[in-house]
């Protein structure tokens, strides 16, 4: 069931953002906001159905209520990313900040998440498997605070916006008001934009681990999706930039931002994939159904 839904609403995401370099204006407004909205779901759907309520209600709570906190802190003091006014395009706002952004931030935490768990030791025996998330190195570190872990999930979730920013201002969904320092080739967003990111992405991460609870200290079969949505991001954005929305400065920033945690995955994925098939199959004990 867990699998299955998330499969869905992946192909739904995956199917709005294909047809994205193909719309303009207000069309091409509405279904950045339905792409959200679907990638919101996707996550905290999978939280609820993969880790239970207590891991959806921390996501919730860290990653919607958190990112609302901070842009409405940004856009009425300018802190931590710099002065920034959204217009209208995305939808209703509420004290300056439309609706949809807290839940971009939820979107891409999750996943962000999984992938760095996967990355330190966090996969469970059996991890091609569809149980509960038990044992391995992530289940013996998760009593610990995983300084590594939380450093590489903010890293990625923070690198995603050298894609994301170029991309909404290209479009005028938000304007800085002094984009200056910017990084070579992205005229138009301050450094302090991306170092804002980090930060409450750092804190965002250290926040989930404790509230969320020891299911979120490893990874197991159920994840696949949320790596799919992983790597699909990180691809189809390099690949969307550099051809299709003529943003070859972004495509390539993003594209070694993003590398620190979606090329490992990948990686990672691909062996425990070859593991699998040269894996000797068990012998059936008598009396088990295979199909139980």
């Amino acid at each position: 069931m867990t699998r299955r839904l998330s499969w869905a609403l992946l192909a739904a995401l995956v199917l709005a953002q294909i047809c994205y370099p193909l719309t303009t204006g207000q069309t091409r407004a509405r279904l950045t906001v339905a792409t959200v909205v679907l990638g919101y779901l996707l996550s905290v759907g999978h939280a609820l159905l993969s880790r239970g309520p207590r891991t959806a209600a921390a996501l919730v709570a860290v990653a919607t209520g958190g990112g609302f906190a901070i842009e409405a802190l940004g856009v009425a003091t300018g802190f931590p990313f710099g002065s920034y006014d959204y217009s209208g395009e995305l939808g209703p706002k509420l004290a300056g900040v439309p609706l949809i952004i807290p839940l971009a931030w939820t979107w891409m935490a999750w996943p962000a998440w999984l992938a760095a768990t996967r990355l330190t030791g966090g996969a469970a025996n059996g991890t091609t498997g569809s149980g509960p998330a038990t044992g391995g190195a992530g289940g013996r570190q998760g009593n610990r605070f995983p300084v590594r872990r939380i450093a590489l999930a903010a890293v990625g979730l923070a690198a995603w916006d050298l894609f994301l920013d170029p991309q909404m201002v290209a479009e005028g969904y938000w304007v800085w008001r002094d984009a200056t320092p910017a990084l070579p080739g992205l005229p138009g967003i301050p450094v302090s934009n991306y170092l804002g990111w980090l930060l409450f992405a750092v804190l965002m991460m250290s926040a989930l681990r404790p509230l969320a609870g020891p299911a979120v200290a490893t990874t197991d079969g159920r994840d696949a999706p949320m790596f799919a949505l992983w790597l699909w991001t990180y691809f189809s954005s390099v690949l969307a930039h550099a051809v299709f929305l003529d943003l070859p400065a972004s495509a390539l920033w993003g594209a070694a931002g993003m590398s620190v945690a979606a090329v490992p995955l990948a990686v990672t994925l691909l062996r425990s994939r070859r593991d699998d098939r040269h894996r000797p199959r068990q012998p059936q004990r008598p009396g088990v159904d295979a199909t139980a």
